[in-house]
């Protein structure tokens, strides 16, 4: 491989990870996988990034020590309950990764454990005591093994989330593999609500956090469902260096960029699956603005867009209201001249102007709303101040949306 390329696989498609999702009892509904494990056959680099909501899972904090040092081999999560505001949710959550010491060899001390559901239910260790065993010993390195992972960690999902990426780095095939969840309560402000990385490239533990941080501001931090930002958000990734490229450390590198690039866009392509698979969404909306001044301005811009509810349903209404982008753009905080601005709506089959500086101009009603149907629509925003881009994801809104968080616990 001369360049980064998608390639089919999850989390098992880097050398040495196993994984394995069975349905351990979290879940009332048998024919559901509720609990995911992941294992590196060595100890990996990690790096995790967390929500900043004050509210955090237990899980978060349990996690937090255990990759103080950097390094972690294992991955538990479980789906159905979020393990947070309970009374013995840390206690639960060390008590997963002791079970995954017992049943894999990997240390208590270097698992990433996760929870994702119901906040504030009771919640006891006894599925994971009689499970843990079952699930383990289906650890496998094959594609099927990571598909059950990603299955296990959905809650609304309709659909699982997996995406991998293959590049060369010192002559050597690397591989990311990622899965991820997240269909409501999504409006992060660092990562995802779960996703979990693995890859086979040699890489310091500060490299990795560095890549990591760096890539989530553009990517996770710039996705919205709807405007919550989760209690147990989490984004993970370990680098057990099985490629046997030499170990990067100088975040100023050629080898550096290139799996922080990689990265970049595994977890692009996560964020266009996640948004697209919103709770009852029908379309997936991307917001790009181009020829701003600063980052902040555009990156302010582009998420103020997507997080638009008066936008996200005219969406699913086919409604050509450019008006309401322009008035996401008006309330951003972001400091421009609004007489500048440009707004186009686009698809896959075509494009049709709006808005050119900062006022409607004539168009097709029939061609907006033929653009509008198809199921992914863009929104370009040009500011003509600069040469910067940025761009956000996000979904419309529609009825489905109240009718799943109007009983999501029954």
């Amino acid at each position: 491989m001369d360049e980064i390329q998608f390639i089919t696989g999850g989390v098992t498609a880097a050398k040495g990870f196993r994984a394995s999702g069975e349905h351990l009892g979290i879940r009332k509904n048998r024919s559901r996988r509720d609990v995911a494990l992941i294992v590196s056959d060595v100890a990996a680099s990690a790096a995790c990034c967390y929500t900043q909501n004050l509210v955090k899972g237990a899980p978060i904090a349990v996690t937090k020590a255990n990759v103080a040092n950097g390094m972690a081999q294992a991955i538990i999560c479980n789906s159905g309950n979020a393990n947070t505001c309970n009374a013995n949710g840390v206690e639960i959550a060390e008590g997963m990764c002791g079970l995954v010491e017992k049943y894999t060899g990997a240390a208590a001390s270097d698992v990433i454990v996760a929870s994702t559901g119901v906040i504030g239910q009771p919640m006891s260790l006894e599925p994971f005591t009689s499970g843990l065993e079952m699930l383990a010993a289906g650890l496998d390195y094959g594609a099927e093994k990571g598909t059950h992972a990603a299955e296990a960690i959905m809650t609304t999902d309709t659909i699982s989330k997996e995406v991998a990426v293959g590049f060369v780095i010192d002559g050597k095939e690397c591989k990311i593999g990622g899965i991820s969840k997240g269909s409501g309560m999504i409006c992060p402000n660092m990562a995802t609500m779960l996703c979990f990385i693995t890859s086979d490239v040699a890489i310091s533990p500060a490299a990795l956090q560095a890549a990591l941080s760096g890539v989530v501001g553009g990517t996770f931090n710039m996705l919205s469902v709807d405007g919550d930002t989760s209690t147990n958000d989490m984004v993970s990734v370990l680098a057990n260096g099985m490629a046997g490229n030499a170990v990067i450390e100088d975040v100023n590198s050629a080898e550096f960029a290139t799996f922080q690039t990689a990265l970049r866009m595994l977890c692009e392509r996560l964020c266009e699956i996640m948004a697209k698979d919103g709770e009852g969404a029908t379309r997936l909306l991307t917001c790009s603005v181009v020829g701003a001044k600063t980052m902040e301005t555009a990156r302010l811009i582009a998420k103020s867009v997507v997080k638009s509810s008066l936008l996200k349903s005219a969406v699913f209404g086919a409604d050509a209201n450019w008006g309401r982008v322009l008035c996401a753009i008006g309330y951003s905080g972001a400091d421009i001249d609004i007489n500048k601005v440009d707004v186009d709506f686009e698809s896959r089959k075509g494009s049709i102007a709006m808005c050119r500086d900062g006022a409607g101009v004539p168009f097709s009603e029939e061609e907006a709303k033929g653009i509008l149907l198809e199921d992914e629509i863009f929104v370009l925003v040009t500011l003509h101040e600069g040469d910067v881009t940025a761009k956000a994801w996000g979904c419309d809104l529609t009825y489905d949306y109240v009718k799943i968080n109007g009983d999501y616990r029954t």
